[in-house]
């Protein structure tokens, strides 16, 4: 009678096994490349969200309506327009009818709203820059332990523990570059975004300046009041001169 051998089959590794068999085999720069691995797809997507509040289908039909509103120099259409929605035209648009379409307004609002269009974009930038060298680190770092394996005494070197020093230096240069990229096509878009937001607010200042002029609207002013009891007070200079018959 024959016996087979059973064999137990192994287990998949999980998830996390995966994960840290990555970390450890890309050597210690691999954390530093996760935390910004991780910063670059929070701030990714703050920014996405960020721009889809701004020139998502919505907002684009409200700055068609509001560029609609003043060519017409309907001041009454572009205030109603802009208190519907929260988006950086709207807020332009306000400032313009509140204080004037002049040059210093227009540049004034629009810089107020540059800040928020540019947050984080420094950011991104930083990773995209970082990454790359903190790769080309984790390579030099990995070719440095094969070459201290070489150099080593006079015995055989296991081949097995150079190729892990070379794996390493490999493993570091492909998340260095995997993190730059991810960061690299959000940053060229969002920066292609505000570029296009730029030259609409540009579009919809030259407008106003046009119909609604660079004045600022009259301000209210109280009408004299027609009451009957009402008496005005004399100047200064008049209490207590006798008036003459």
């Amino acid at each position: 009678m024959i016996l087979r051998s059973t064999q137990i089959p192994r287990e998949a590794p999980t998830m996390i096994q995966t994960f840290l068999s990555l970390m450890h085999r890309g050597g210690p720069v691999m954390w530093p490349l996760f935390v910004l691995s991780v910063v670059s797809v929070a701030v990714s997507f703050e920014r996405g969200v960020y721009w889809i509040r701004q020139n998502g289908p919505s907002a684009k039909r409200g700055f068609v309506l509001l560029m609609d509103s003043f060519r017409r120099g309907d001041r009454m259409r572009v205030s109603a327009l802009a208190e519907t929605s929260d988006t950086v035209y709207s807020r332009v648009a306000t400032s313009l009818l509140n204080d004037g379409a002049s040059d210093a307004v227009a540049v004034g609002s629009v810089e107020a709203e540059r800040i928020h269009m540019d947050r984080f974009m420094a950011t991104l930038s930083t990773i995209i820059t970082a990454a790359p060298m903190l790769g080309i680190l984790g390579t030099v770092t990995g070719i440095i332990r094969s070459f201290e394996l070489l150099g080593g005494g006079g015995a055989m070197v296991d081949p097995r523990a150079i190729s892990g020093g070379i794996g390493e230096a490999l493993v570091a240069t492909a998340s260095g570059l995997v993190v730059a990229l991810i960061s690299l096509f959000p940053f060229m878009g969002y920066g292609a975004q505000r570029e296009n937001t730029l030259g609409r607010l540009e579009t919809m200042i030259a407008v106003a300046q046009l119909t609604l002029g660079t004045a600022p609207p009259p301000r209210p002013h109280h009408e004299p009041s027609t009451d009957a009891n009402h008496t005005h007070e004399r100047a200064p200079a008049e209490i207590g001169v006798p008036q003459q018959v």
